[in-house]
C-alpha cells in the first residue's frame, strides 16, 4: 500500500491480488482496521470496488476523516460519494529487478 501515490486509489480486492491472496479483500480490511493509530500505512487511500468507503465498525467518523484525506490529495468524489477508479485508480507496476 505504501506504493499508491498521492492522489490516486486502490482497491480491496487489487491489494489482496498484489499480496498474493486473491479474493480475500476482506482479509485486507481487516487488517487494515488493525492498523493502530498514528500508523504511517496509507490506509485512507484504499476503497471499495466500487470507488466507495467501507464504512468500519467504529462508525461513520473513519470514513469522514478517509474522504477528507483523500479530498486534500486531490481525489474528487461524485454525488453518490464514489471515486472514478478509471481516473484516479492505481495500476501497480512490477518491480524490475526483484525476485517477487
Amino acid at each position: 500500500m505504501r506504493r499508491i501515490p498521492r492522489g490516486r486509489v486502490a482497491t480491496y480486492g487489487q491489494i489482496a491480488a498484489l499480496a498474493g491472496l486473491p479474493g480475500h479483500a476482506r482479509q485486507v480490511g481487516y487488517a487494515l482496521a488493525a492498523l493502530p493509530a498514528g500508523s504511517t500505512v496509507p490506509w485512507h487511500r484504499v476503497v471499495n470496488a466500487q470507488g466507495r468507503i467501507s464504512l468500519r465498525r467504529d462508525g461513520p467518523g473513519a470514513g469522514v476523516a478517509q474522504r477528507q484525506r483523500l479530498e486534500r490529495e486531490g481525489v474528487p468524489f461524485d454525488g453518490a460519494g464514489r471515486v472514478s477508479l478509471a481516473r484516479f485508480g492505481w495500476r501497480a507496476r512490477r518491480r524490475t529487478g526483484s525476485s517477487r
